[in-house]
């Protein structure tokens, strides 16, 4: 079996969906579209062919945290952009922008919901 990434799918809990599509959507400068189907509603993150994905919503055993695992969103060659807007959408900065040796760059706020998340790009 041929396996081309690592995660194949993240579930981002949160506790008011359309504040989080809302910032999320600042944050990735692109919609997160609202789905709503099957019984089930969730903001999907934007993904294309198989990329790695996700979505954001509410769920009844799970609440956003900023003690578990750390998700890194790729935001390469916007991360200045993105951290600034999420600073604008009322996100706590917990880490600057900082370089994380020859991988690349990182910032790392709470986001709307309280769950901490890492903002990644590689060149800075």
């Amino acid at each position: 079996m041929t396996q081309t990434n690592t995660f194949c799918w993240i579930d981002i809990p949160v506790q008011d969906l359309d504040r989080a599509i809302s910032f999320y959507s600042a944050l990735l400068n692109t919609e997160v579209q609202k789905i709503n189907e099957q019984g089930f509603e969730f903001g999907l993150l934007p993904h294309t062919e198989n990329n790695v994905s996700g979505c954001l919503c509410v769920m009844e055993d799970r609440k956003p945290s900023n003690n578990g695992p750390l998700v890194y969103l790729n935001l390469e060659g916007q991360l200045d952009r993105a951290v600034k807007a999420a600073e604008q959408a009322g996100a706590k900065i917990l880490k600057k922008k900082e370089q994380i040796g020859p991988y690349g760059h990182r910032a790392v706020i709470l986001d709307s919901e309280g769950n901490g998340v890492a903002l990644y790009s590689k060149e800075a």
